[in-house]
């Protein structure tokens, strides 16, 4: 696809475009930790949005075409938007108020993460213009400071992420997994060794669109918990200085709802370093148990799952060579993420894909995928 969008650069610009990839990125475990300083477990994939972007020597207006939507846009016009140039626009805007002014920049851009699935293609495609802004304008922004931008910029457009999914696209390393500490922005990698077992996305083809969901309201309620609880400790600044002994101890000054949540971040981070352990000792059969863990309190704590994917994760695990499964991303649609045996992988894929279809009358979509390297600039 790289070819493609390079030569469409190509035919509509003058000179030579920089090319970058960003990868999407898998998360293993640790769903919804992020935004509150919790643990995660993401890694880049093989599947990733694609620049190339050069400077407009002869206007000043930032010219932006979307190959995968056949579009144009020149973001210094007037009129409304499509929904994913409104990334772009509040990127420039974070730009500017840091005191850079964005002009005179061509782009092209295009990918195959699918979009909707939860494999964070908004956070590839924030990562990659400003990476190729900070390259353009030698401007050397530090990924830390990408990723913060990246995640500003989420925010202006009504998702209010955590520093997960910039933090996979820039950091990630082929055929590692890395745990972040969403506190203190500490990394550790540690190799994924699968041998003879595959990680496998299954698409629920139900998309999910985090902006006008609950989403937001999920994090107002460890916000709002956190604030109670700090009233008699004043040392605790998120969930992360929580534990189950000192929620309990509020248990009836909180929303029961909100505290069915909370439990859910606890033990969501728990399940973290338990990842870490199991894998670290090859034991994948644990690995599959904690991420069936992982979706039940998905499901039925965080309340963020939807039929569809239960139905996904129920189908899984029916099949023998399914480890284990569950949804992944911010939720209310997209993948699960499955831990399934090499040996009888596509009978199992099929089976769930046709009793899925019989159950919904969608064919679900499947894609293999591996840890692969971050963000980087390429050459052809």
């Amino acid at each position: 696809m790289i070819e493609e969008i390079r030569d469409q650069y190509k035919a509509q610009f003058k000179g030579e475009p920089t090319l970058i990839k960003a990868p999407g990125r898998i998360n293993l475990i640790g769903e919804h930790t992020d935004y509150n300083n919790g643990f995660v477990m993401p890694a880049s994939v093989d599947k990733a949005m694609y620049f190339a972007i050069g400077i407009n020597e002869e206007q000043e207006d930032i010219q932006i075409q979307a190959l995968n939507y056949g579009t144009m846009i020149t973001l210094n016009g007037e009129g409304d938007l499509p929904s994913w140039a409104k990334y772009f626009k509040a990127i420039v805007e974070l730009l500017k108020e840091r005191g850079v002014e964005v002009k005179g920049v061509n782009c092209v851009f295009g990918g195959d993460i699918p979009i909707g699935a939860g494999l964070s293609s908004s956070a590839a495609l924030c990562c990659g213009f400003i990476y190729g802004v900070s390259n353009l304008m030698d401007l050397n922004i530090p990924r830390t400071e990408i990723a913060l931008i990246a995640q500003a910029a989420e925010h202006k457009i009504g998702v209010n992420c955590g520093l997960m999914d910039p933090y996979a696209v820039l950091f990630g390393k082929k055929n590692q997994v890395f745990r972040l500490d969403c506190q203190d922005l500490s990394v550790e990698y540690f190799p994924l060794v699968l041998e003879d077992h595959s990680l496998v996305l299954i698409n629920s083809k139900i998309e999910h669109e985090l902006e006008g969901t609950p989403y937001n309201d999920r994090r107002n309620s460890c916000e709002s918990v956190v604030k109670i609880i700090a009233s008699k400790y004043p040392d605790v600044k998120s969930l992360r200085d929580v534990n189950m002994k000192m929620l309990l101890e509020f248990e009836n000054e909180i929303d029961a709802l909100d505290i069915r949540r909370v439990k859910y971040i606890l033990e969501e981070n728990d399940r973290v370093l338990q990842m870490m352990e199991v894998l670290k000792a090859g034991k994948l059969e644990e690995a599959g148990q904690i991420l069936l863990r992982g979706h039940e309190g998905m499901s039925k704590e965080y309340d963020i799952s939807l039929p569809e994917i239960d139905l996904l994760v129920e189908l899984a695990k029916k099949e023998e060579s399914v480890l284990g499964g569950r949804m992944m991303g911010g939720g209310f649609g997209g993948c699960t993420i499955n831990l399934i045996e090499n040996k009888n992988k596509a009978e199992t894929l099929k089976n769930i894909k046709s009793q899925y279809q019989k159950s919904t009358g969608i064919l679900p979509e499947v894609y293999d995928v591996k840890p692969g390297e971050g963000l980087q600039i390429i050459s052809l």
